[in-house]
């Protein structure tokens, strides 16, 4: 599929804007391939799960922070993190940035249906939400998160 299609899922999730490319349910679960679109000063919490992740950036630079170290990615330029390694990432830039994300095995990808907000295309911003709401998705994405293998550490 391409970004572009119909078919595909756009969530709004941390900020972002995130498209499932390629689902679990696509790859016999092996795998799922994540289009993730993060405005400046956007990024998920400090999380670690049980399975692989690989980021690519595509445009912009992104501020990864893994094990304690941060390391600046700009675009072209591929960080992999193993599974169970504490990490986060944001925009620390102000510009957009937009990278690819493959997880492995899959699951993250419904995860991210769960948790995220549908938009209408891929460079759909996130829709308004008030405090309560914003709680809400936080709350929603910390009871879930024991059941795609992901642990939030958030305080």
């Amino acid at each position: 599929m391409r970004p572009g299609d119909s078919g595909l899922a756009h969530l709004a999730i941390a900020g972002g804007t995130y498209t499932v490319l390629v689902g679990g349910d696509q790859t016999a679960g092996r795998y799922c391939l994540i289009d993730m679109r993060v405005p400046p000063g956007g990024g998920p919490p400090p999380h670690r799960h049980d399975f692989e992740e690989m980021f690519t950036v595509l445009d912009g630079a992104v501020e990864f922070t893994f094990r304690e170290e941060k390391i600046v990615t700009q675009a072209g330029e591929t960080v992999n993190i193993p599974a169970n390694a504490p990490h986060f990432f944001r925009n620390a830039t102000d510009q957009p940035a937009r990278l690819l994300c493959m997880c492995s095995p899959a699951g993250q990808d419904e995860y991210f249906r769960k948790v995220g907000d549908p938009v209408d295309g891929p460079t759909a911003p996130p829709p308004p939400l008030s405090a309560e709401e914003q709680d809400e998705r936080r709350q929603r994405a910390a009871r879930l998160a024991a059941d795609y293998r992901t642990e939030l550490m958030v305080s």
